[in-house]
């Protein structure tokens, strides 16, 4: 069975074929740590998860390598704005490395709870400033950059391919595409290597360099530390499609400028999650965390099961209506796979060769550019499958459940008791008070039914009313 994946960079679906025999290399943007990570950046960090988990399943070894943007990222990717990092310290009133320890471990609290594997190499920027003053010297000696303004700038003009990621081109009507906000920049699309202290004043993280003391722009902080850790050449750089059209665009430029050969082979990245209002982002002020989710009685692992559920290039739109049915589904499986293991006799090597079809059938949809809702929908037809033991059917899980990475065979979920007539009374009752307008009594009853352990939820279909995890 062979891996086929969709490449950004040729807009098609590919075989897998790394440049290594047996060892993958992966670059995967990760996170600028001014803030928790919300849902969305998790739906990105989860599906570069399943990639990982597959390809190990298929017996290769993975070095995963992951940035911690904890200096140079500005608000706005075309390099206006101010550092997040130094932003979110005023905003805090604290320190910016206080800022970004307190939110990287935030971060890793997350993926943890989420089952996602940890990094191979965990790379903070802070760490590399030498890395990207180096990689930015050969850029320099190779006549692609500038000064203007104290900053200096990468010129997209040397570089031919510059915006093939996106299927852009250097003439002159894509130049003018993008507002120019800088007046340094000969270029619009042109972008800082290395700020000094013009850009700001009172820059609290800045570094020695030859052009002036300053710090780097985001970019070329990932071409630095993923070349350092996987070479001039790899096989996957992952991300959210947000990173696309500029940041990806530009870490192209910069590391084949530099180089002279092709960078990276595949290019692989994920769609957007939305809300209601169009796609999740910090900016819009209050967002959704995992703590959240965890607040309102979801389990993280009913969020992974929320994103299996729909494939990684397909558009995600957010609900807590979508996030219980995913509770609901999860809870069912966990459910099925508890009373296999009450059923099941002592294990029984022979019997898996038995669901070896299923196990073929789950991991062909994965090699299918990492096809979870199809896979997930193998995983239920084989637990109907009445012709399978309990025992064949939990060697099956077993083999699955190293990509979900839902701990099937660990995960104990209690069985939902019913809700007593007494609560269910109550509910009548406030139904009644609210139709008749009597908001008091309506808002006594709800108080009463939750000290009672329970969660009262009002839709447009009716209340509904669950027992508190």
């Amino acid at each position: 069975m062979r891996i086929s994946l969709y490449n950004t960079k040729s807009r098609s679906i590919e075989p897998f074929e790394p440049l290594k025999k047996d060892v993958v290399g992966m670059y995967c943007c990760g996170p600028t740590v001014y803030n928790f990570a919300h849902i969305g950046n998790l739906r990105t960090y989860l599906f570069e998860d399943v990639l990982r988990r597959t390809i190990e399943y298929f017996g290769y070894r993975v070095e995963h390598v992951m940035n911690i943007t904890d200096v140079g990222h500005l608000t706005d990717d075309a390099d206006d704005g101010e550092d997040k990092m130094v932003k979110a310290s005023k905003e805090k009133k604290l320190d910016v490395y206080t800022i970004a320890k307190m939110y990287t471990d935030a971060f890793f609290e997350d993926t943890k709870a989420l089952n996602i594997l940890k990094p191979t190499v965990i790379c903070k920027a802070t760490d590399h400033i030498k890395d990207m003053i180096n990689l930015i010297k050969r850029l320099e000696e190779k006549g692609h950059t500038y000064i203007a303004g104290g900053n200096v700038y990468f010129s997209t003009d040397t570089f031919e391919r510059y915006g093939e990621l996106t299927n852009l081109t250097n003439d002159h009507e894509n130049r003018v595409s993008r507002v120019e906000v800088d007046k340094n920049k000969r270029n619009p699309k042109d972008f800082v290597l290395w700020f000094t202290k013009s850009k700001f004043e009172n820059q609290v993280m800045v570094w020695p360099s030859p052009w002036g003391e300053g710090y780097p722009g985001w970019h070329i902080e990932c071409s630095a530390m993923s070349m350092k850790y996987l070479g001039e050449s790899f096989d996957i750089h992952c991300g959210g499609v947000d990173h696309v059209s500029v940041h990806h665009t530009n870490e192209i430029a910069q590391s084949e400028a530099a180089t002279g050969k092709e960078w990276v082979k595949y290019w692989i990245h994920g769609e957007f999650l939305l809300d209601e209002t169009g796609k999740m982002a910090k900016s819009k002020g209050e967002f959704l965390t995992l703590a959240l989710l965890v607040e309102k009685g979801y389990h993280p692992l009913d969020y992974r099961f929320f994103n299996l559920g729909a494939h990684y290039r397909s558009q995600l739109v957010f609900s807590w209506e979508a996030l219980k049915g995913a509770q609901n589904g999860r809870r069912k499986l966990a459910n099925t796979i508890k009373r296999l293991k009450q059923e099941a006799t002592l294990p029984n090597k022979s019997s898996e060769s038995d669901t070896i079809s299923y196990v073929d059938q789950f991991y062909t949809h994965l090699a299918n550019d990492l096809n979870t809702p199809r896979a997930l929908a193998t995983l239920w037809t084989m637990l109907q499958d009445n012709s399978k033991t309990p025992n064949q059917k939990l060697a099956a899980i077993e083999k699955m459940d190293k990509v979900l990475g839902l701990d099937l065979l660990n995960e104990q979920i209690k069985e939902e008791e019913p809700i007593s007539e007494e609560i269910l009374e109550l509910i009548r009752q406030r139904t009644e008070a609210k139709e008749q307008k009597n908001y008091t009594l309506a808002d006594n009853l709800r108080a009463i039914v939750e000290q009672a352990g329970y969660k009262v939820v009002d839709t447009p279909n009716g209340t509904e009313v669950e027992k508190k995890m």
